[in-house]
């Protein structure tokens, strides 16, 4: 599903009204109707307050307020602003309000007491908020969430941009969400993520042309894309069929990043896995059904830059997709031999963990050199701070800008880009980005990253496109977060559980969609 920021909603609204000749309140009565039918489902018989801005979003908030008066609901609506300073649609919408007798109080703020023990349908603002809410709304927003009662809110909680999810200055805590159309950006991110709560996006009749424009280029992670991305199962392969995955990580004291990494690409699939480690580290490897490639070791036990050779003969004659990064270490000669294996590599590369570090240690020559002197393709796999370093910006600002910021990389430097966090988002090069729908603080754990790394390696070595793997890869890794959590509780869920419970993920994923066109 295609996601939208608050101007290429606007476009569509406009285009639908002034081209396609659909009028706007014929369009603002299908908004306010979808909101009517989603709360009888929900607080079928609750007594309601609509609180009404002045703005297209009040008069989407009034068809609600007259609706349910008109079913028999006990309904108040204040509206917030002069009648004379209300929008032409928002004023008709009043005017019709106020002659089918809802109750209305118009240039009025509603008083703590009008708000509780009633549902409230916040219709405030729409997507078009891009400053911060200032007083009088402000106190009235702070009233709403103080009130202790169920929320809806009318497109976008009132306070959080639909661009960015970011709250402007305060913002309303809703328990449930009905927007148009598509769902915003600000509806994913968060914090808006935490103030949507359970979001619903209704077809208000929109052209459909307008909202799978390729223009729009972020979307929403869903089983059927992830379907569609799993690789054919020959009945009649063997373990060659299904790739080959060279894992070059660990080092003394920290031999278990690379093995669940290892672990992993076999848990997706892979039919061959080879770790290459240090040798003075393979007395803390415990393999079983994996491979290992002893590589020469430096004096503190990293991999040393005389293995450059080895690991790139062995790429090129056995290997399908290299994963390197997890567990490495930093020592300086360790830092120069990945950036010669990455260079070298005739084969994908999933980047993480250390390797990124190496990488940014090049500065901003970083930009250069995966551009113009890296053939193969890449998967880099940052969390925010690791992101900060290749951009040499503060983890924090990255976090605020995910999807930009993933976009901008990715396009500077030709290579696909994972930045992980809460969600997690991939861009791909020509700046789409992917924004995923599964996961939660259960995988905010040691070792989670390392198994994301191995997944998508293991779909890489069975053919799969390196930005497809990475958007199946993520999607399923949250997939199986979110089963265990259910199961074993966000406190007590660790790495190792991602593989405990990922064939379930994927039961469930092909369980759901009957084919890779189409969910049931």
């Amino acid at each position: 599903m295609k996601v939208v920021t608050s101007s290429q909603m606007q476009e569509i609204d406009r285009v639908s009204i002034e081209e396609i000749g659909i009028p706007s309140l014929v369009l603002m009565e299908r908004a306010g109707l979808a909101v009517v039918r989603r709360i009888k489902e929900c607080y079928e018989g609750s007594p309601v307050v609509v609180v009404a801005g002045g703005g297209n979003n009040g008069g989407d908030g009034l068809v609600v307020a007259r609706e349910l008066f008109r079913q028999g609901y006990d309904v108040t609506a204040f509206v917030t602003t002069e009648r004379e300073r209300l929008s032409e649609d928002c004023r008709s919408q009043l005017e019709i309000a106020e002659r089918i007798g809802v109750p209305v109080r118009v240039n009025q703020l509603p008083k703590i007491q009008h708000l509780r023990g009633r549902l409230i349908v916040d219709a405030l603002f729409g997507t078009g908020l891009n400053r911060p809410i200032r007083e009088p709304l402000s106190t009235l927003i702070e009233r709403i969430n103080r009130a202790g009662t169920q929320v809806v809110a009318v497109d976008i909680p009132s306070g959080v941009s639909a661009d960015t999810g970011g709250v402007l200055g305060i913002a309303v805590r809703a328990d449930i969400t009905v927007t148009f159309g598509l769902p915003k950006v600000g509806h994913l991110l968060y914090p808006g993520r935490h103030y949507t709560g359970r979001l619903y996006v209704e077809d208000i009749g929109f052209p459909e042309a307008l909202l799978q424009s390729d223009s729009i280029k972020t979307e929403l992670v869903e089983a059927p894309q992830v379907r569609s991305a799993l690789p054919y199962r020959d009945p009649a392969g063997h373990k060659g069929t299904f790739g080959h995955v060279l894992v070059v990580g660990g080092s003394v004291g920290k031999t278990g990043a690379a093995l669940m990494t290892a672990r992993a690409s076999l848990k997706i699939g892979a039919g061959l896995v080879t770790v290459g480690i240090p040798e003075d580290a393979l007395g803390g490897l415990s393999v079983v059904e994996e491979m290992t490639l002893p590589l020469p070791s430096t004096p503190v036990g990293t991999v040393s830059r005389e293995a450059t050779e080895e690991i790139l003969r062995f790429i090129h004659e056995r290997a399908d997709v290299l994963a390197v990064g997890p567990g490495l270490g930093r020592q300086e000669e360790t830092m120069e031999l990945v950036v010669e294996v990455i260079r070298g590599s005739t084969v994908p590369v999933v980047v993480d963990a250390d390797a990124l570090y190496a990488l940014s240690r090049l500065g901003k020559g970083v930009y250069d050199f995966l551009y113009n002197e890296v053939s193969s393709p890449l998967v880099l796999t940052p969390h925010p701070a690791e992101m900060g370093r290749l951009l040499s910006r503060d983890a924090r600002e990255v976090d605020r800008d995910r999807l930009e910021v993933a976009r901008y990389f990715a396009a500077r430097t030709g290579m696909c880009v994972v930045l992980k966090g809460a969600p997690t988002v991939v861009a791909s090069p020509e700046e789409y980005c992917y924004i995923n729908s599964t996961g939660g603080s259960s995988l905010a754990t040691a070792g989670s990253g390392d198994i994301l790394t191995g997944m998508i390696a293991g779909l890489i070595a069975q053919g799969v496109a390196p930005l497809e793997a990475a958007i199946a890869g993520v999607w399923l890794h949250g997939l199986a977060g979110d089963i265990g959590a259910s199961k074993v509780t966000e406190y007590s869920f660790t790495a190792s559980d991602i593989l405990t419970f990922l064939p379930e993920a994927l039961k469930s994923l092909l369980k759901t969609c009957s084919t890779s066109l189409s969910c049931t």
